[in-house]
Formats: C-alpha cells, structure tokens, sequence
C-alpha cells in the first residue's frame, strides 16, 4: 500500500513538471510580434534590420532555429538574409556583445528565411 502511494506521488509530481514547462514556454512568447527584415549572421554579429523601420537590433535567437537556417543557407559570414520572425524587442545588456545596439530581438519563432530578398521596402 505504501509504495502504491509512492509511485502515485512521484506521478502527480512529473505531471505536474510537465505542465509547469509548458506553461513557461506560454508565457516567455507572449507578447511576441511578427517582424520582416534582414537577418545577419557571423563571429562577432547577429542583426536584424526590420524592413519597414529600418531600425536594426542585435539578436538573440531562443527558437534555436534562425542560425541553424542561416547556416543551412551556405551564406558568407555577415552575408544578409530575409527573414520573418516572431519576437520581442527588450533593451539590450551592457557590456554584451549587443552593446552596441539599443535593442534586442529575441526570436521566439522562425516563419521564414530565404536568401531572395524583397526589392518592395527591404533595402
């Protein structure tokens, strides 16, 4: 009867993890916004320039699938590329490699990347 409880426990305890993970996943996208720009990859760069405002923020990429695409595209280190993504802007971190930017992407989801990039509005 004892271990029956044990093994009961220890059931409810990894549902409840499952879910808990689940849930933050929720919360650490909300908010996100889709965003169309140039996307630029290297040794000491990760940029983002969006299209329509031409603002340009570095990129932190928590979807752990925009550099592996990138990469995937067999572009030249800093070569720029068309990408749609979902993310957050957040202030970025002194004394960072995003330092220099005044902004950070975080990308939640890749939609698209594709080395053709629009003549309409991305230049």
């Amino acid at each position: 009867m004892r271990s029956r409880s044990i093994y009961l426990l220890m059931g409810v305890l990894v549902t409840a993890g499952i879910f808990s993970c689940e849930n933050k996943k929720v919360k650490i996208s909300f908010g996100a916004v889709t965003y169309k720009g140039l996307y630029s990859f290297g040794p000491e760069i990760k940029s983002f320039k969006e299209c329509n405002s031409g603002h340009e923020f570095w990129v932190a990429d928590s979807s752990a699938q925009l550099e592996l695409q990138y990469s995937q595209l067999n572009m030249k280190p800093d070569e720029a590329v068309y990408a749609e993504l979902q993310g957050k802007k957040v202030k970025s971190v002194k004394d960072s490699l995003g330092s220099d930017y005044d902004s950070t992407l975080v990308v939640y989801k890749l939609i698209k990347i594709t080395k053709d990039i629009p003549k309409n509005g991305c230049n």
